[in-house]
């Protein structure tokens, strides 16, 4: 499938997961009706919270539950792919000693309802923001150790999370391993997404020469959490060909996947590393 059309929920999820899941059920059933063969939905997709006390409390358990099993029948039912930007999961670990910190994990599920690949998010969040609010998502989040890539009939796509944006070792280690397409779910905070948002993510695309595709959380959400929006799709030459802008919608986009070879055959960076001290 070198040329298909892509759908980036962007979303203002809060910490109801019932009504989060009735809104990614009426957004998915409009993107495939819209023709979209793959649906990708941000990071924190059916919870949604500033409290990492009330992430815990409400994370699903360690096979997702019911509400993996709907959004998995829902794939299948309507024919599409679906990126499950993240869902954050207890470990199932208990005792003394034992981590039990939850995993914010990535699901891709293909057309037949069938989760494909999962990535947990490496690189946690523990920053200290211009306003000086302190963000520790390592005191909350197990952080994974896996790079992910996958191949799809959609192209091989590799999987990111949100703060891994800023690692572009991450990236090349993807578009390396022959990833087209690098997904960024992400739930990107304002006071940052205004400055470096659309730079970081059409560099991680001009250096790989591969597309970024990055649904996004939009809005203001319990916990005074503020996210930025503006879900993007950058293709291989860096160029911005869909934007999300600040609300929540749908955004719509073409994957080409003949662009990627026409601009990695242009300009090999990726066989041009060299090693150095």
């Amino acid at each position: 499938m070198d040329k298909y059309k892509i759908a980036c929920l962007q979303a203002n999820t809060g910490n109801d997961l019932a009504a989060n899941l009735a809104t990614v059920r009426a957004m998915l059933r409009e993107a495939a009706g819209n023709g979209a063969q793959w649906i990708l939905t941000p990071e924190y997709t059916l919870m949604m919270d500033g409290s990492g006390r009330v992430m815990r409390d409400n994370a699903l358990p360690a096979d997702g539950g019911a509400s993996l099993a709907e959004l998995q029948a829902m794939a299948k039912e309507l024919k599409v792919w679906l990126l499950i930007g993240s869902l954050t999961l207890r470990t199932g670990q208990e005792g003394e000693g034992a981590d039990t910190r939850i995993i914010n994990r990535s699901f891709l599920i293909n057309d037949e309802g069938e989760a494909v690949a999962t990535y947990d998010k490496i690189h946690m969040f523990d920053v200290t923001l211009p306003d000086g609010k302190v963000i520790r998502e390592s005191s909350a989040y197990r952080p994974g150790d896996t790079a992910v890539t996958v191949d799809t009939p959609l192209g091989k796509v590799g999987l990111t999370i949100c703060y891994d944006l800023r690692f572009p070792h991450l990236f090349r280690t993807l578009a390396q391993a022959g990833a087209q397409i690098i997904t960024v779910p992400s739930s990107f905070q304002s006071q940052t997404g205004k400055v470096h948002w659309h730079a970081l993510l059409q560099a991680r695309a001009i250096e790989n020469g591969c597309y970024i595709v990055a649904p996004a959380m939009c809005g203001d959400h319990a916990g005074n959490r503020q996210t930025f929006g503006h879900s993007l799709v950058v293709n291989p030459w860096g160029e911005v060909v869909a934007d999300g802008g600040e609300g929540p919608g749908i955004t719509y986009a073409e994957i080409d996947l003949a662009r990627v070879a026409k601009v990695r055959g242009m300009i090999p960076s990726l066989t041009h590393d060299r090693k150095f001290q």
